[in-house]
Order: structure tokens, then C-alpha cells, then sequence
């Protein structure tokens, strides 16, 4: 394979890569019903320099996000999403009258009679969940779900936790914000906001509800938390938004040759100077 001058650099033109720059953003956790803890982001993981090895299958999974809650319950952990060596932790469930857990980002905590604590996110992938009030005088307020930009905001009287901020990446060729976390839900007063995702070109993760209102659901491909039910009236009718679905991006230079081989029909296309891959599904690819 004859070099080639290109951008400035001698490059060894058509032959495969041996690094490659990745995104890798877990499916979303669900929100807890009936003015439950908002859901928490799935993990972010995102970096330069992973080595290929040439002719070899790398497994790519895109995460799921958790499936609705219904009202009276706590929500569900996303899935894990993976590329290679690289796993990134789904987010974390939303709670509903508890103290939440971890995961990628950590969901909201649920107000009970009692002041209830979020969890903590896994390092160097999400943030923190917020805490809930404690009860009735309050306005039964849940915490926001932990964000990959910032942690889930604690509860106010009569106000549910604003869900922690995505992270903007530039990857596939134009800035998108992905892993915000949902908002708290309330029994009186006001949802929290889902976390902001930056121009609103992902829209915002789920935002958290009032009265009897579901929590809507974080967006697919996005790794956003589900935001948190209302709950002033049937508890069967409150229910907690689900997580949006992960995604794995792989780009590289585009004077290298494209992948040999890939499986679960990735959008493959060239940006600038780079070739870009999007799984919004599972399967694999070969360089």
C-alpha cells in the first residue's frame, strides 16, 4: 500500500485504522409512579485511542432503556451498553417512597414520610441522584435522576427535582447532548424539568409531572432517564416514564479504509474528515 499526503500528515491511505475514538451511552432508567424519583441517565463513556486489532469482530450492544412503572412502584435500572472492552452502566432506577440506588447516573429518590437520600453514579460515567422531602406538607416532592453533566436536583416544597444535565459530544459530525436525567415527580405542585440537553437537539430527558399525569419518557437513542409520575389522584394512572435506548458511536479518520464487515445495520456515512458509524441497535463490527 503506496503513502499518500494527506491533511498534512503522511498517512498510510486505504489500509484499516488502529485506533478509533468511541461514544458508549447506556439505556436510561425508568422513573419511579406516583410522584416517584426521576430516573437516571445511562453511563457515558466516550474517548480516543482504542486499539483495533485487524480482522477481528468487536461485539457493539446498545443498551435498552427501563420499560414504564407502574403507579405505587419504583422504576427500573437501564441496560448496560458495551463496545469491545469498554461497558458502559445502564442508569439507574427512580424510586417511588425510597432512598435510590446506583447505576450509570443514580435516579431521584421517592418522597415518603420521611426525607429520602440519592444514590451515587458510577465514576467517570454519571453523576448522582437528587434527595426527596419528606411528606405531605411538602407535597410528597421526589429528587431529579443523576445526568452524565450533573447530579439530579434535590426536591423543594412542592417541587420535584430538576433531572441532571446531559453531555454535549460532537462525534457524528453535528453537537448532540445525550444521558440527561429525568425529572421528580410531585403529589402537589410542580414536576421537575428533565435535564437540559444544551440546543434541544435530543429535547429534554422525561420531565417529572403533578396531579394525574404520567411521566413522560426519555428519547431512544439518547441513554435520557424517564421522568417521574404525579400522583393526586389513582395511583394506577400516575406512571413513571421509561428510559430512552443507548447508542454507540464509532468514528476515525476517513483516509483509512472502511469497516470490513458490520452486523445490526449501523448508519455509516463520511463527515468532514472522519468516517462515522451509529449503532442505535446491536450488533458488531470488523475493521
Amino acid at each position: 500500500m503506496s503513502n499518500r499526503y494527506f491533511g498534512g500528515n503522511l498517512t498510510n491511505y486505504g489500509e484499516a485504522p488502529t485506533t478509533v475514538e468511541y461514544l458508549v451511552v447506556a439505556g436510561g432508567g425508568s422513573a419511579g409512579g406516583y410522584w416517584g424519583g426521576g430516573g437516571g441517565a445511562g453511563g457515558l463513556q466516550t474517548a480516543t485511542g482504542f486499539a483495533i486489532t485487524i480482522g477481528s469482530s468487536i461485539t457493539v450492544t446498545v443498551g435498552a432503556g427501563a420499560a414504564t412503572t407502574a403507579g405505587g412502584s419504583s422504576g427500573s435500572q437501564g441496560s448496560n451498553s458495551v463496545f469491545g472492552s469498554i461497558t458502559s452502566t445502564g442508569g439507574g432506577a427512580g424510586q417511588y417512597a425510597a432512598n435510590s440506588s446506583g447505576g450509570g447516573s443514580a435516579g431521584g429518590a421517592g418522597s415518603s414520610g420521611a426525607v429520602q437520600t440519592g444514590g451515587a453514579g458510577t465514576a467517570g460515567q454519571g453523576n448522582a441522584g437528587g434527595n426527596a422531602l419528606g411528606g405531605g406538607g411538602d407535597g410528597y416532592a421526589s429528587g431529579g435522576g443523576g445526568g452524565a453533566g450533573s447530579a439530579g436536583g434535590n426536591a423543594r416544597t412542592q417541587q420535584g427535582g430538576y433531572g441532571g444535565a446531559g453531555l454535549a459530544s460532537s462525534i457524528s459530525g453535528a453537537q448532540l447532548f445525550y444521558a440527561a436525567g429525568g425529572g421528580g415527580g410531585v403529589r402537589t405542585g410542580t414536576g421537575g424539568l428533565g435535564g437540559a440537553s444544551g440546543s434541544g437537539n435530543n429535547g429534554n430527558a422525561g420531565t417529572g409531572n403533578s396531579g394525574s399525569n404520567p411521566g413522560i419518557n426519555g428519547l431512544a437513542n439518547t441513554g435520557n432517564g424517564g421522568g417521574g409520575g404525579g400522583g393526586s389522584g389513582s395511583a394506577a394512572s400516575q406512571t413513571g416514564g421509561a428510559g430512552g435506548s443507548g447508542i454507540v458511536i464509532i468514528r476515525y479518520p476517513s483516509y483509512f479504509a472502511p469497516a470490513r464487515l458490520t452486523t445490526g445495520s449501523p448508519l455509516t456515512y463520511k463527515t468532514g474528515f472522519h468516517r462515522v458509524y451509529v449503532f442505535n441497535a446491536s450488533g458488531t463490527i470488523t475493521f
